[in-house]
């Protein structure tokens, strides 16, 4: 098995329904800085899944969307074991854009580490 695979994105990791991420922008667990925002809440899945929220008013070009979706979905799929049974939603803020990539994956490192902790002091309440 290649180590893609076995870091892989499968269909049951990301957030596929509108539903799905009307939940976690109910009520959730917020993290943010300059180059991003992640949003999580708990699900009933038992793994962490992943939803993207991009738009063309944060990344006017498709090239700049599609750079910033890449690495939010790699880091995704190296921390994914490691991460809390939770929905994240990754909303980007006009600083990604002109963000490394090296930027963006230490901005993202963070994020899952802050939520994991906030999601484990909840949980314990």
């Amino acid at each position: 098995m290649s180590v893609r695979r076995a870091q892989g994105f499968p269909r049951g990791a990301r957030l596929l329904r509108p539903a799905h991420y009307a939940r976690v922008f109910d009520r959730a667990l917020r993290s943010s800085d300059e180059t991003l925002t992640v949003l999580a809440r708990a699900n009933r899945t038992g793994h962490a899944r992943l939803g993207l929220a991009i738009s063309k008013r944060c990344a006017r070009g498709a090239v700049q969307r599609n750079r910033i979706k890449r690495l939010i979905r790699e880091s995704f799929r190296i921390h994914r074991r490691g991460l809390p049974p939770l929905d994240f939603v990754v909303l980007c803020r006009r600083a990604a854009v002109d963000s490394s990539n090296e930027t963006l994956r230490r901005s993202l490192d963070r994020h899952w580490q802050r939520l994991s902790r906030q999601w484990n002091r909840h949980r314990a309440t």
